[in-house]
């Protein structure tokens, strides 16, 4: 890395990176036996968020440079935030996370195919919708066209890192373009309407994983809510505040803010885990811009889980059934650590009639996916799941529940690496939970 690029770096980090934050580190420890990639790399300091903040602040203070290694330790993070809730200072390390990366993104020098990498992701495809269906599209015909098998069969799949081919095999069947283009705006309660509440569809929630989507605001309809999914909503923007593209994250962050502050509704439903953290967080993200401080504080005063308000509306009371199976629950990182929702999700598997719940060891540290990280990250993120898969397997479980569709994805992936297809099966709890319900309603109505 080239001196005038240092500069750049260096004075971004004492622009971007709140120091009062990084000065309440006390530097006690008490983080590092809940950091993933501290404990994969044999107890490095560098990789701990104590060690993170240390280097942060040398940076800031002028008496550690913004080399390669520096920029290592921050890329290598999760961005889990497991460290916030054993913090007894409370450091908020997930923000200064995404001030550290922002500075070193738009300050520093980057290839030509990681600009356009980056532009294509962030800036072309995921704030536009209708392009994200589009993409969708294209997966879903090379789902159904045969053209998946005959890659599969003939080999022509290989040409795919590890990963990614084993990532291939576990994506869920994507719907019709006519299925995707023709969403709902509203639904009525089924039964006495409780709530009134707006639906957070999300960008690959509504497009790559549409059913559960539909499968929320079905369980929302059963426990008593009126539900409404304003039109123009986008994606909350968490994809690019964890990668050091802030200024669109507030872009997208402003819109959702306009779409949803005209509704009269009692809280904002989301079902991905990662989506809700950061849209809990917006009042944080404009907390030094006066005109969009208080519309952020009060959209993310009525962020709620889809498992929160179902305990509230004591769903767990629904005499939910399903066939005698053995269950586990592994946490989404940022719906436990972000929004601090642990109790009721394990709530709902253990008031389900058939189902032994075993808790897993370590249930709550990450799985390893962390957004794209286990695309970019791929050997420490295989480390982290392998890890994962253990405690998994330990449970007995044949059902693995989760509640964001990146850790999903990742303990299918695990499900498959560990040759267990077939045997043990990943599903999202709204999926899970709504199969349980309809169960009921059928053995019910068969009586």
């Amino acid at each position: 890395m080239k001196q005038e690029e240092q500069a750049r770096i260096q004075q971004a980090f004492k622009e971007k990176v709140d120091y009062n934050e990084l000065m309440n580190c006390t530097r006690c420890g008490f983080c590092l036996p809940s950091c993933p990639t501290y404990i994969e790399t044999g107890k490095d300091e560098v990789h701990s968020p104590r060690g993170r903040i240390a280097l942060m602040k040398g940076v800031v203070d002028g008496l550690i440079e913004p080399t390669d290694e520096v920029k290592r330790s921050i890329d290598m993070c999760l961005g889990c935030r497991a460290c916030e809730p054993v913090c007894p200072s409370g450091v908020k390390f997930g923000h200064l996370l995404e001030q550290a990366r922002d500075a070193i993104y738009q300050s520093n020098k980057q290839s030509i195919p990681a600009k356009l990498t980056r532009k294509l992701a962030f800036r072309s495809l995921f704030p536009h919708q209708n392009r994200m269906r589009n993409l969708t599209s294209l997966v879903g015909f090379y789902q159904r066209s045969g053209i998946q098998r005959a890659a599969q069969k003939t080999g022509m799949i290989n040409i795919l890192p590890g990963n990614l081919r084993t990532m291939e095999k576990v994506l869920p069947n994507v719907p019709k373009r006519k299925e995707l283009n023709n969403r709902p705006q509203f639904l009525q309660a089924y039964f006495e309407k409780k709530k009134r509440v707006a639906f957070f569809a999300g960008c690959l929630m509504d497009t790559l994983f549409m059913r559960t989507n539909d499968a929320t605001t079905k369980l929302l309809q059963y426990a008593g809510c009126e539900v409404v999914i304003p039109e123009h909503q986008g994606c909350c923007g968490a994809l690019h505040g964890h990668s050091g593209e802030m200024k669109f994250a507030k872009e997208m962050a402003k819109k959702n803010i306009r779409v949803f502050e005209d509704e009269e509704i009692d809280y904002i439903i989301t079902n991905a885990g990662g989506c809700g953290a950061f849209l809990h967080d917006y009042d944080y993200l404009f907390k030094d811009e006066p005109e969009w401080k208080e519309r952020a504080a009060a959209f993310s005063a009525k962020i709620k889980d889809i498992s929160s308000i179902l305990i509230d509306l004591n769903f767990d009371t629904s005499e939910l059934q399903l066939d005698e199976q053995i269950v586990t629950y592994q946490d989404s990182c940022h719906l436990k650590n972000g929004q601090r929702t642990f109790t009721e999700p394990r709530q709902l598997l253990q008031s389900i009639d058939g189902v032994k719940y075993i808790e897993m060891n370590d249930a709550s540290r990450c799985c390893g996916s962390a957004g794209i990280y286990n695309i970019v990250e791929s050997e420490m993120s295989m480390q982290i799941l392998n890890y994962k898969m253990e405690q998994a397997k330990k449970t007995k479980a044949t059902t693995i529940v989760t509640s964001n569709p990146g850790c999903l994805l990742q303990m299918k992936l695990g499900i498959e690496r560990e040759g267990l297809t077939g045997k043990v099966e990943a599903v999202h709890i709204v999926d899970f939970l709504l199969e349980a319900y309809e169960n009921k309603l059928e053995k019910e109505s068969a009586n």
